[in-house]
């Protein structure tokens, strides 16, 4: 099977097209910029390995990675959202051998998978469009891929029938499309919220044994406390139940699509490798692709510091990412998926440098101020701006609707001896 699809950027028209090769079960894929792409004066590189060349160029996939470039591999599905693709295709895979057309159940593709986003609601501003002209996923008529706030109770519903291994065809149904477009292991859709703004609801998971989506709430409301630019949360209470609402930033008021990039993507590595990568490196790519560089080399060190002093321990390059602005420049996308973790062992999945390996101390956060070209004073400033937010968790959980009981099960995270180490520098 070969499959030609276009690459649009939004309603700006085509970036490229998407050359796809299936032969038995060895999987090709190759992306090759459009000619008019090429000529435009505002054109720029969808990521630092894909430079702006004529002629396909061809991405060579690790054990675990993606089939895909990075930049178009940062708009599949994954954890959660493979999950419940892959099993509507089960259930529509049983119900073809029950109507004897069991030839037509051919299992999941790479290609599948990338098409089977919502593209309502795909991640950043790539859209995917078939040989027939149509928009993949395209929405089914008279059915809403990304439901207002009302349908929540229904999308948890499902969602949580997916999380026991109880969903019926019509649960899958239902979240198909809704329930596709993110990343990440836990249970979550896409909704439009009270302003007709395109927001994310990640549930609770039934096997969570603290308050998770509310620890999610809470950090993200001390980040933007402490200066940082976070994404906007609240709780919304589903059922009974507490749903983080988070706002996309990938989207304007009017409905305009941003382009977005993980960090690993534009550092140029996979994930899935071995080897271990720094924040220091990210600070190479925002010398190199930054719009404001030291502005955003600033706040990155800022949510080094965040992240030590809430124990926010899952900062792989993943949950950093980057907005394109102009041309070949980009910036720091909103901090996102910061999650205090009171259990797990205090180690940073991206190093400060080399030199720290994955410490998560003041003192490996102060030992880098020179090269991200902060000044001892500043980085002061910094630190006291983080350490007096951070202070407030208890205060700031109450105000989110947090019980005693449920803010004492991260104590851990928030009180420990690099709270006294920032305490005692500032």
């Amino acid at each position: 099977m070969k499959r030609n699809i276009d690459v649009m950027m939004g309603n700006d028209g085509q970036v490229g097209t998407l050359h796809y090769d299936l032969q038995d079960r060895r999987e090709n894929a190759a992306f090759e910029y459009g000619a008019v792409w090429l000529g435009d004066p505002a054109r720029f590189a969808l990521e630092p390995t894909l430079p702006l060349q004529a002629g396909p160029q061809f991405h060579r996939k690790s054990k675990d990675g993606s089939l895909f470039h990075a930049a178009i591999a940062d708009t599949e599905p994954d954890g959660w959202a493979r999950r419940v693709i892959l099993r509507y295709h089960i259930k529509r895979r049983q119900e073809l051998r029950r109507e004897g057309k069991a030839g037509e159940a051919q299992p999941l593709n790479a290609l599948d998978y990338l098409l089977a986003v919502d593209d309502a609601s795909r991640v950043g501003a790539l859209r995917f469009r078939d040989e027939g002209g149509v928009f993949q996923r395209a929405q089914e008529e008279g059915r809403r891929t990304a439901p207002p706030l009302i349908e929540l109770g229904a999308l948890l519903s499902a969602s949580r029938a997916v999380e026991a291994n109880k969903e019926t065809a019509a649960d899958l149904a239902y979240l198909r499309g809704r329930g596709t477009s993110l990343g990440g292991m836990r249970p979550k859709c896409t909704v439009v919220d009270e302003d007709g703004a395109l927001s994310i609801g990640k549930f609770p998971s039934i096997t969570d044994e603290r308050a998770v989506t509310k620890g999610e709430v809470l950090a993200l409301t001390l980040a933007r406390k402490a200066g940082i630019n976070a994404a906007a949360a609240r709780i919304v209470e589903s059922e009974d139940l507490p749903v983080a609402l988070i706002r996309r930033f990938d989207r304007q008021a009017n409905g305009h699509r941003i382009m977005y990039v993980s960090a690993a993507t534009m550092l140029g590595v996979e994930v899935t490798e071995p080897q271990e990568h720094t924040y220091t490196e990210i600070v190479d790519a925002i010398r190199v692709h930054g719009a404001d560089p030291q502005a955003d080399i600033e706040e990155l060190w800022r949510r080094i510091a965040f992240s030590i002093l809430i124990t926010n321990v899952d900062d792989h390059l993943r949950n950093h990412g980057f907005l394109h602005v102009d041309r070949e420049f980009w910036r720091l996308s909103p901090a996102f998926d910061i999650n205090p973790s009171p259990e797990r062992v205090r180690e940073l999945k991206t190093w400060i440098s080399e030199d720290s390996g994955p410490d998560m101390t003041i003192d490996a956060l102060m030992s880098v101020i020179a090269y991200f070209r902060i000044s001892p004073t500043r980085a002061k400033a910094i630190l006291s701006d983080v350490s007096h937010a951070v202070d407030d968790w208890r205060k700031t959980g109450q105000g989110i609707g947090m019980s005693d009981g449920e803010l004492e099960q991260f104590a851990d995270a928030f009180e420990h001896a690099e709270r006294d180490a920032a305490r005692k520098l500032v």
